[in-house]
Parts: structure tokens; C-alpha cells; sequence
């Protein structure tokens, strides 16, 4: 290895002069400001500190010299004998638990306990005489001919007529007279022994039936009966009932494992699995941690998952495998005591918080094992996808009323099937619409293009506004919370929801435009506090192109129809790494597969939030808006005059002159904000290329484009630039006027 010798830098005063071929290194010492420096109050002259430095100070005292590391490292101590005693009585396990010592937790325990057992007392005591006592006396018969004809059999030997019909078989007379000699004998000892047993019995029954007082007699025939009763009951009706249902429990041992491995064709003969670690609970499961055989996978244990669930003698929705990073081979598996999938999370958290921040993680569910799911939409769009009334909107909902619990948030939503799970978000949201069919001569797509193009251009500006502020108020061009919080700024978090997308995107005129520009906004709007969250029950590639799937960072899948529609949602690749949507219940309602929103991916059993939760929850999201002043848009009242659907043709009609043959886009742009201010003055407040950009996707549904032309700036120079041509919109409106004649 070379050695690169260190150059000092030349001690030279300041100002020194040096050759353009090299540049000096000059240090900047701290210097003492003087009295006779006269400095403007706030000035800071290049080479000084600003702070003040005594003039009794030493100069050799906390002198860092040159060279010296500024933040030496840290200097570690071992353990002082008390801080190692204190340690280990903290890992010291107790030898009472603490519902023993605390007395509140005694008296808890205490009448929980009585609480428990009075409830099975009382349970068994009532079904005692009504329940039980007619079970047995129906039982009883059926056991004393059971018990007889066990009496009969052990008399007889008939435990040994296999072996003596075995002799037969294999005609060896010898072996057969052996058997049949050993079976008189114990015939005949036995026949003693029944006979005088039975005679004693006979006795005994007599004796009590004369000379026993009643209750002696009573609880002999009760002793007889129950013991007859439970020799009679059949094995698939239990005599009692159980006061509390339990649910099955499996105690796992290592040869249940290997079993099941083996039954899973996981193993050979030569190799088996290993286990790392000792098999124990967590949770409301077991964990076991196996290696699998050397050659054998992850993705191999993955397609053995229902033959590993059935060679542990469980259910395929009680294994879940866990992949371990530390090696190819090893497997982490949880299987579960039931179901916990089908175990609803509840409702929402959301009931009791009084508000929100958007910029922090929030509940939205648990895990298989009960474990809190947080969800954070920050940076990322989300895709949910599943079969119909499965959970899809609930579980979108719930996202959605955690936003707009945060005043600062700003909602766009559409319902592309019109239901009444999102109506209640009038209240809050800035932009809503709901189905594709026009109503109270409002267009729903319409209003959704507007809003979809709105938010592009403010997707755009903030870009542009984000990068030109300073770094001390927008470090490295990043929105921050306060920023979003500055009204001034108008840069709050926008969270938009587009339900049932594929509605849109089908839509005969608008679909292409609504599609591209959700593809964009999902890909770009992000970065700047833009989220985008799109749910579908079709996520083909003919209702919800791959192009605007793909742009989607995080993905949500509830149950679907096969293993190939799930990875349509999570993903290609999904399947492979245990991640198959398709394997959940029918009673599975909002559970899914999440993948994306952070570095783990795994089930989450989302909250509920019905109907009069939901209204409950943004009551007081509106509250809070008209509290903070940031209830804007359709909530508020906001709503701009009624606009056919092709009332850009009749203005850019209108803004062009009967001799124009072609304009600038940016020039109708611009007359189009002189026409109609609160309809396009926020296109004039775009950038040249920006507003031609508007333009042409506003005239794209009517086959409109916008091709290069040639005109003059206002000093009367020539340029190439975008624009429209005047015949195309003559065109366009020609084929409008005849369409609505023709309906």
C-alpha cells in the first residue's frame, strides 16, 4: 500500500500574495475583537467568530490544536460493582408474580376467581337434574349391556381366538393344541371366578335392598346407574357439557415438526431438518425456527405450505412462514392455536383520538398475532385491490378518515360506483364526486378531470416554489410539517382517493386523460406531499393498466381469485416470496396482504369503521377544520358555476380570431383567462411549457393535438412553438352541435 504524504499549509499572513499556479491554504484562527475595530452591530467580517472572547482569557487554555479530532470519541467505562448488581437484579426473575404480592391484583385475581367458578357451578348445577340425570338413565342400559358383554368376552378368552385361528390357518396342530389346552384352562378359572362374583354381587344387592337404610339403597342405585351411564355414553356426545368453549391447542414437539416436514416432502433420507433454536409460544402461537435440509429453500417451504398444515394436523390459515435473512435455508414458522384471521381487529381507535397528524404513523389494524399495524401515506401512493365485498373501501376509508382528522390535510375523493360509504366525506373534503353518470347538471368525470388537472399544476408549482426557497426554511427542497402547516404557502398534504378506479379509466371520452394523469400524479406527486390512493376490484390490464399499477410504491391485497391476480396487486414476485392473497378465507373480511409501505410485508387485519362511525368521526373532522380555517373547496361551499363537460371547445372558439389559422398554446391559454378567470386563471399562472401542456390535455378527449407553430413574440420575433390549429376546434364543435342534435 503507497503512503500519501501530508503537505501543512504554508504559514503565511493574511493577504498574502500567491502565484495563479497554486492556491494557499489559509487558516481562519479565532481572533479577539478589539475595541478599536469599529464593526456595524450584527457584522460578521470574514475570518472572525461571532462570539465574544474575554481579553483575560489565556490563550493557552482550551486551545484545540491543529489536527485534533473536533469530537473525540467516547471514552467507555467498565461497570462500577453497584451498577453490575443493579444490573443483575434487574435480569433476576421473581420469585412471587405480581398478582400474588399486589394486593389490588390479588383482590382482582380473587374475584375473578370466584366470578369463574360460581359461573360453573351454577352452570352444571342447573343441568344437573334437568340434562345429566335423564342422560344416564338413558345411557345406563346400553352400559350394562357393554359391561356384560366385556364379562362374556374375558371369559371366553376371546382375546385369544386370533392366535388359535392363526394355528389353524398355518396347520400347526401342534402350536393349536397348545392354545386350545391353555384356553381351558383359563375358561375354566375364569367361569369360577365370574360365578362367584356374580354370587357376592347377588348378595351384596340383597342385603342392601333389606337391610340397608334408604338413602344407603338410594345412593347405591344413583352409584350403579352414573356408573353404567358412563360406560353406555357414545364417544362423539360427551355426558357434560362444557361451561366455556376452548379452542383446540396443539402442544408441538420436535417429531410433530420433522413429521410434518417429511409428509411435505421437505426431507430425504439422508438429511433432515435442524433446529437452531428451542420451539416455544409467542403469542397466542408457537414459533419454531427450522433448517431446512442443504439444497431446500424458502420458496420451497412456500409450496409445501398446505402439506406442511397438514402434516401438523392444522389448518392452512394457522401457518404463516417468516422468511430469515441469515440463510437460504432457514425458515421461521408461526402456527397459530386458531384462526387468527377470522378474529375481528375492531373498531377503529380513530373513535377516541380528537385529532391527527398526518405526518405520523397511525392505526390502521393488527397483525395475525394482534400486534398494532401502524400506516404512514407519506411519500408513496397505495393500490388496494380485492374481490367484491371483501373490505376494499372500509379499509381505504379508514385511511382516509385519518386524514381528514388532520385539519392540515387536504381530501380529494371519488367514487367510481357512487355507494353511500363515502358520501359522508362531503363534509371535509376539497374536491369530491361520485359515479359516472351526470347529475344536477354536474359531470362527475368532468369533476374529476378538473380536480386531477388542478392538482397536476399544483403539483408542478409546488416543484418549482419548493426549490426556490432557502435552505435554512426548505432543507434540500423537501416539504416539511411546517412548511405544510403555512397557509401562506398553501402546500398542505392532499391526500386523493379514487375508489372503484376502474369506472374512470373505462370512461369512453375521459378515460385516457384521467389515466395519464393519475399515472403522473402517482409517479410524481409524492415528493411534494401529494398521495395518491387508488382502489379497484379489477386490477386487469383492461380496467386498471399496469402503467398506473406500476406507479404505486405500496400495495394492499385482500382476498382475491387466484395466486396470479394477487400478484397483479402485490406485485410480480409477490407469490414467491410467501405473499398469496388468494389463499384468505371468504370470512376474511378485511384482512389483506400489505407490501411496501415499509421494509416488512405481512397481513394486517384492518379496523373497522361502519357508516355511523365514520359520520361520527368526520363531524368532527369538519369541526376541526372550521377551528383551524382550512375547510376549502366543495366542503365548503366552494363549488364553481355548473360547466358542461365540452365547454373548453365553446372558449377556445370564442379566445381565437376569424383570421388566426393557428396560435400559440400559451397565448389562448392566456385568453382563456381573460374569458374566464375562476375557470383558467390558474393555467395562466403556469410556465410556457406547463400551460401548452394544459391545453393540450384538456382538447386530448376531443382528438384535438397540439403540433408545432409558427408565429411571432411581441417583438416581432419569429418562433416554433406548441399550439393549436383554428379548423381542428371548428371541427370539434361541428361534431359536438351534431351529437347533441342528433340526441
Amino acid at each position: 500500500m503507497s503512503e500519501i504524504p501530508t503537505i501543512d499549509p504554508p504559514e503565511e499572513p493574511d493577504g498574502t500574495e500567491t502565484s495563479g499556479e497554486t492556491a494557499a491554504i489559509l487558516p481562519f484562527p479565532a481572533r479577539k475583537k478589539t475595541a478599536g475595530e469599529p464593526s456595524a452591530p450584527g457584522e460578521v467580517k470574514p475570518g472572525e467568530w461571532e462570539a465574544e472572547i474575554p481579553d483575560d482569557a489565556d490563550e493557552d487554555d482550551d486551545q484545540v490544536a491543529e489536527g485534533d479530532p473536533v469530537d473525540p470519541p467516547r471514552q467507555v467505562y467498565p461497570p462500577s460493582v453497584s451498577e453490575w448488581m443493579e444490573a443483575k437484579d434487574k435480569a433476576r426473575p421473581t420469585v412471587l408474580p405480581d398478582w400474588v404480592k399486589l394486593p389490588d391484583q390479588r383482590t382482582a385475581v380473587r374475584k375473578w376467581a370466584v366470578r369463574h367458578y360460581s359461573t360453573m357451578v351454577g352452570y352444571h348445577a342447573l343441568r344437573l337434574p334437568c340434562v345429566y340425570t335423564p342422560k344416564l338413565l338413558a345411557y345406563s342400559p346400553r352400559g350394562a349391556w357393554r359391561w356384560s358383554a366385556a364379562v362374556g368376552r374375558w371369559v371366553s378368552d376371546a382375546e385369544g381366538k386370533a392366535l388359535r385361528l392363526a394355528a389353524v390357518r398355518a396347520e400347526d396342530a401342534g402350536e393349536y393344541l397348545k392354545l386350545s389346552r391353555q384356553r381351558d384352562a383359563r375358561v375354566k378359572l375364569r367361569s369360577i371366578i365370574a360365578t362367584v362374583g356374580g354370587l357376592v354381587g347377588l348378595v351384596a344387592a340383597l342385603t342392601l335392598y333389606v337391610m340397608a337404610p334408604s338413602w344407603l339403597l338410594l345412593l347405591s342405585v344413583a352409584t350403579l346407574t352414573t356408573v353404567l351411564g358412563v360406560a353406555g355414553a357414545p364417544a362423539d356426545r360427551p355426558l357434560i357439557d362444557r361451561a366455556k368453549v376452548t379452542f383446540r391447542k396443539r402442544k408441538l414437539s420436535t417429531d410433530i415438526v420433522i413429521r410434518a416436514h417429511d409428509a411435505a416432502k421437505l426431507t430425504s433420507k439422508d438429511q433432515s431438518i435442524a433446529f437452531p433454536r428451542p420451539i416455544g409460544r409467542d403469542g397466542d402461537g408457537w414459533r419454531v425456527v427450522v433448517d431446512l435440509p442443504y439444497g431446500k429453500t424458502f420458496e420451497d417451504a412456500v409450496s409445501a405450505r398446505t402439506r406442511l398444515a397438514s402434516g401438523l394436523d392444522i389448518a392452512p390459515t394457522q401457518l404463516f412462514l417468516d422468511k430469515d435473512e441469515t440463510s437460504g435455508r432457514r425458515v421461521s414458522y408461526w402456527i397459530a392455536d386458531r384462526d387468527p384471521l377470522a378474529v375481528p381487529a375492531g373498531r377503529t381507535p380513530l373513535l377516541g383520538a380528537t385529532r391527527v397528524d398526518f405526518w405520523k404513523p397511525f392505526p390502521w389494524g393488527v397483525d395475525e398475532r394482534g400486534n398494532p399495524v401502524m400506516a404512514s401515506m407519506l411519500w408513496l401512493s397505495l393500490l388496494v385491490g380485492a374481490v367484491p365485498r371483501q373490505g376494499k373501501t372500509f379499509s381505504a376509508r379508514t385511511i382516509a378518515l385519518a386524514a381528514a382528522l388532520d385539519p392540515h390535510v387536504r381530501l380529494i375523493v371519488f367514487d367510481g360506483k357512487a355507494s353511500p360509504d363515502w358520501r359522508a366525506f362531503t363534509k371535509v373534503a376539497h374536491r369530491i364526486g361520485f359515479g359516472i353518470v351526470p347529475r344536477n347538471g354536474i359531470d362527475p368525470v368532468e369533476h374529476l378531470v378538473a380536480a386531477l388537472m388542478e392538482l397536476k399544476a399544483d403539483v408542478e408549482d409546488r416543484y418549482h416554489r419548493l426549490s426556490e426557497l432557502p435552505l435554512h426554511i426548505c432543507p434540500e427542497g423537501k416539504l416539511t410539517p411546517e412548511l405544510s402547516w403555512d397557509k401562506k404557502l398553501n402546500m398542505p398534504l392532499t391526500l386523493v382517493v379514487v375508489d372503484e378506479v376502474q369506472e374512470y379509466l373505462q370512461h369512453p371520452v375521459h378515460g385516457k386523460t384521467i389515466l395519464e394523469l393519475l399515472v403522473y400524479l402517482a409517479r410524481v406527486a409524492p415528493a411534494v406531499g401529494v398521495s395518491v390512493m387508488n382502489s379497484t376490484q379489477k386490477p386487469d390490464d383492461t380496467a386498471c393498466p399496469s402503467v398506473l399499477r406500476d406507479q404505486h410504491q405500496a400495495r394492499f391485497s385482500l382476498r382475491v381469485g387466484s395466486w396470479q391476480v394477487s400478484d397483479v396487486v402485490l406485485g410480480a414476485g409477490s407469490y414467491s416470496e410467501g405473499l398469496d392473497a388468494s389463499r384468505l378465507l371468504k370470512s376474511h373480511k378485511g384482512v389483506g396482504l400489505l407490501k411496501g409501505m415499509s421494509d416488512d410485508s405481512g397481513i394486517v387485519r384492518t379496523y373497522l369503521a361502519d357508516g355511523r362511525d365514520a359520520d361520527s368521526i368526520l363531524t368532527r373532522a369538519r369541526a376541526l377544520r372550521e377551528d383551524e380555517g382550512t375547510l376549502t373547496g366543495d366542503a365548503a361551499g366552494e363549488v364553481t358555476a355548473a360547466r358542461n363537460a365540452d365547454a373548453i371547445l365553446t372558449d377556445v372558439a370564442a379566445v381565437l380570431g376569424r383570421k388566426e389559422d393557428k396560435v400559440w398554446s400559451e397565448t389562448v391559454v392566456d385568453r382563456l383567462a381573460e374569458l374566464n378567470p375562476d375557470a383558467y386563471g390558474e393555467w395562466a399562472a403556469l410556465e410556457g411549457r406547463a400551460k401548452a401542456d394544459q391545453l393540450a390535455a384538456a382538447l386530448k378527449p376531443y382528438g384535438i393535438k397540439t403540433d408545432q407553430v409558427w408565429g411571432k413574440t411581441e417583438t416581432g420575433k419569429g418562433a416554433n412553438r406548441r399550439g393549436i390549429e383554428r379548423q381542428h376546434i371548428i371541427d370539434a364543435v361541428t361534431e359536438r352541435n351534431k351529437k347533441r342534435a342528433a340526441k
